[in-house]
């Protein structure tokens, strides 16, 4: 009886080792996404309010950002954010994985409302964008 008793102490030891480094691993983990979100966040929140002015297009050419650019830019600086508090509070990988496909999603949204608006950064008429779709 004796031996199934210590036995059971020490996988218990064990258990509760393995916990503490997960938690560990955890906590340094949720850190390190939350640095790489926050520097995206301002990234966005730059183009959002002006700070970032201008965007480079496929050519290579600068051209200013449009009204409709910096909406989706502010959307996405908001989403980031949501995605930081929500890592910060718990970290569901699986739901962690969604946010940030949804995340990407929006980023594939800025580049197709730079499409529709033109290369010069003219906006093109309602027909040329009827006969692109």
């Amino acid at each position: 009886m004796q031996g199934r008793y210590n036995s059971r102490i020490r996988i218990g030891l064990r258990l509760d080792k393995m916990r503490r480094i997960l938690y560990i691993d955890t906590q340094r983990l949720r850190g390190r996404i939350i640095v790489q979100l926050e520097e995206f966040f301002y990234i966005a929140s730059g183009y959002a309010r002006g700070k970032i002015s201008k965007t480079v297009d496929k050519d290579g050419k600068e051209r200013p950002l449009t009204i409709a650019e910096r909406q989706l830019w502010a959307r996405i600086a908001a989403y980031t954010a949501q995605i930081i508090n929500s890592i910060a509070n718990g970290l569901d990988e699986r739901q962690i994985d969604k946010d940030l496909d949804k995340l990407e999603e929006m980023l594939n949204k800025t580049s197709a409302a730079a499409k529709t608006q033109g290369i010069g950064g003219e906006p093109k008429r309602p027909s040329e964008q009827a006969k692109q779709q």
